[in-house]
């Protein structure tokens, strides 16, 4: 179980802002402790208000969610091709038009949930089963190298990104 944080070779500036977020500790575990806090928040919203946007052309409470669950899929696919020393360039993805082909408003905020936990589930499992060696495994993705450990901090910090944003803007209200 890796618990020291990737060092700025093993990921593209551009990633400092999510990995920059995660505080000392096993990345492992604080993926599994906010398995638990997003669900208990999560579960405490009223379907109606998961439908709202704090703005015009902002995403609702659902999609951004979703966003959550879609880039953690990308993240842990990117981290499984490092771990087992796959160094085949990765494309970046675009958020925006993972959100237009998505269909999240068509979900209950519960299938959501239940998305959100299989996907957490999954990505566990693969953390739990790397080597040290594997950790540091690097992949190249979005242009640029990126290790397996990296790849963790990068999805513990993305969702501790947009569950600031969730507490400010949609449930602050």
């Amino acid at each position: 179980m890796m618990s020291s944080r990737p060092s700025t070779e093993e990921y593209i500036p551009y990633y400092e802002q999510y990995i920059g977020l995660v505080g000392e500790g096993s990345v492992t575990e604080l993926l599994a402790s906010q398995l638990a806090s997003t669900t208990e928040l999560l579960s405490d919203i009223p379907e109606a208000q998961a439908d709202c946007r704090y703005a015009e052309g902002k995403w609702t409470l659902k999609e951004v969610i979703g966003h959550i669950s879609d880039t953690e899929r990308v993240m842990s696919y990117r981290l499984l091709r490092a771990a087992r020393g796959d160094k085949t360039p990765l494309a970046g993805f675009d958020q925006d038009e993972f959100m237009t082909a998505a269909s999240f408003q068509n979900w209950s905020l519960s299938q959501i949930i239940e998305d959100y936990i299989a996907v957490r589930k999954s990505t566990l499992s693969l953390l739990r089963g790397l080597s040290e060696e594997a950790w540091l495994r690097l992949g190249i993705a979005n242009g640029g190298d990126v290790s397996a450990r990296a790849l963790a901090y990068i999805i513990a910090g993305h969702e501790l990104h947009h569950l600031r944003i969730v507490h400010e803007k949609y449930l602050a209200r």
